[in-house]
């Protein structure tokens, strides 16, 4: 395209409504099973998960090493059960945390690739802007031009 020749309303619309519409089908796109690695990766990934963790060991040793010896159920210091579930509760989490930061680092790609694009076109839109101020510029200073030449006594009156 000429460097000079601004694109009409109706296109800038047409590109930006296409650069939001991709950004929000991929938003919604993935099956549900990505969804729920998603949701996973989000609630494990935030403090209310490290407390209710932090908690259920606390709970877990402080029972198990202070309450009377018969109704302990995992005697320290083994703490064998312990082990085998935080160990099971990694193993299962593990793969779905690096699902779900595929999955968000899939999404951001494609969010800055949009972005990228919007801000392209908000160059284009910014120049088709000056083009026409400068047209509307001239425009005025050859109405400008005009109106003092018709307001010049005639030289030979």
């Amino acid at each position: 395209m000429p460097q000079n020749t601004p694109l009409k309303l109706e296109e800038l619309k047409r590109r930006r409504e296409a650069y939001m519409k991709t950004l929000k089908s991929d938003a919604k796109s993935g099956t549900k099973l990505d969804m729920l690695a998603l949701w996973i990766t989000n609630k494990v990934g935030s403090m209310g998960f490290f407390v209710l963790i932090f908690a259920w060991t606390a709970i877990w040793l402080g029972w198990n090493i202070l309450a009377p010896q018969n109704v302990r159920f995992d005697p320290y210091p083994a703490f064998v059960l312990w082990l085998f579930i935080s160990n099971m509760i990694q193993l299962f989490l593990l793969p779905l945390i690096m699902i779900g930061q595929n999955l968000q680092s899939q999404h951001a790609e494609v969010r800055s690739e949009t972005d990228l694009k919007i801000n392209e076109l908000a160059d284009i839109e910014n120049e088709t802007i000056l083009i026409h101020l400068e047209n509307q510029n001239e425009m005025i200073l050859e109405i400008l031009k005009n109106i003092e030449n018709a307001n010049k006594p005639a030289a030979g009156r």
